[in-house]
């Protein structure tokens, strides 16, 4: 078995880490870059930076602020936040970005995963997927683009955009169906965000994640509501998770990575393990 993968993830802001609730009421978290050297030197096996308000205000991702982040780190990151075209996930790479998380313009454009993927290589191309539970039988969304994903009677979980604002916005988009229409269309990993469970602390949605991790045969990052260490530790047991991403429990100091690290092995749960 690989091993699991524990990931801090920066939320930026106006150039500030931040925290909130299902979106909402965020407060400081700190400086990204400090942030971002501090969680490299204490074992983090990756790094998730996004520009949570880049789609919902409709501008390009904040670029100096990447760049100086991948400057202090040797793990992989991945950026995301108004990527919106294949020239954006360039300006990425070339800022130092090992991986392009594509979220919103992927559900306006499902074809940007097929083109990046063949450009840069599946390995570079995330799907970040924000989603939220919903009762079919009384939501009313807009179409999706592609009939073969669209909400049906049977959807449990609908992909939302622009959450930055407001809760995001309706999709009609089937969250398991999307993640394997995007796996097909070439999307090496997704990052699969509970609305719900966000910032909770509640754990992970499980069910979700379970969903998702058994209906794609690629990499999925849980994420949305750990509160714990315990609750990392479900997210790749029980929900079947290859990695867990956090923010808040690590930005304030709640738990360390090398705690959900020792967790995780006592658990049998295979991890790699700084030394020195």
């Amino acid at each position: 078995m690989l091993s699991r993968r524990i990931i801090p993830c920066l939320d930026v802001k106006g150039g500030r880490v931040v925290k909130g609730v299902r979106f909402r009421d965020h407060r400081d978290a700190g400086d990204p870059v400090e942030l971002a050297r501090f969680y490299d030197e204490q074992g983090a096996d990756e790094l998730v930076f996004y520009d949570i308000t880049a789609s919902s205000d409709e501008r390009a991702i904040m670029l100096d602020v990447v760049s100086r982040v991948a400057e202090e780190v040797f793990i992989p990151l991945t950026v995301g936040g108004g990527i919106r075209t294949a020239e954006d996930v360039r300006t990425m790479l070339n800022a130092g970005a090992d991986k392009v998380s594509i979220n919103t313009a992927a559900v306006h454009n499902p074809n940007l995963i097929r083109e990046t993927a063949a450009l840069f290589g599946s390995q570079c191309i995330v799907l970040g997927m924000d989603a939220r539970r919903i009762d079919p039988a009384s939501t009313e969304a807009p179409p999706s683009a592609v009939a073969a994903i669209a909400i049906d009677a049977s959807t449990r979980w609908e992909v939302r955009t622009h959450t930055g604002k407001d809760g995001g916005r309706a999709t009609g988009i089937d969250a398991l169906k999307w993640a394997q229409y995007a796996a097909e269309l070439g999307a090496g990993e997704v990052v699969l965000n509970s609305i719900d469970a966000d910032g909770t602390k509640a754990g992970y949605d499980l069910e979700l994640t379970r969903a998702v991790a058994d209906a794609v045969s690629i990499p999925v990052i849980a994420s949305g509501g750990a509160g714990n260490v315990s609750h990392m530790c479900d997210a790749v047991t029980e929900g079947g998770a290859d990695a867990a991403l956090a923010a808040s429990i690590f930005h304030y100091g709640e738990c360390s990575i090398a705690e959900a690290k020792e967790l995780m092995r006592s658990r049998s749960i295979p991890v790699r393990l700084t030394t020195g």
